[in-house]
């Protein structure tokens, strides 16, 4: 039998908050770029636009992660 995963710590999720933010803000920087460069309907511009989706909404999964992780922790803001 397999034991229950351990969850991360407030210190893990504070860093890994701050990583995926990081990611997110330079996925959009990227994101602008090449739609400034090749438009909106590009192939790469859409696929970019999707990532930063995907990225926002994995940074909204792990604050709830994070919040039950961690209660009784102010956690408010590490993915967001």
């Amino acid at each position: 039998m397999t034991p229950p995963p351990i969850p991360l710590t407030f210190e893990e999720h504070r860093e890994l908050g701050r990583e995926l933010r990081a990611a997110a803000i330079r996925v959009l920087e990227l994101r602008n770029l090449v739609v400034s460069v090749y438009g909106p309907n590009n192939q790469a511009s859409v696929r970019f636009s999707a990532i930063a989706e995907d990225l926002e909404r994995l940074c909204s999964d792990m604050q709830a992660q994070a919040e039950h992780d961690c209660p009784g922790f102010p956690v408010h803001g590490f993915y967001k």
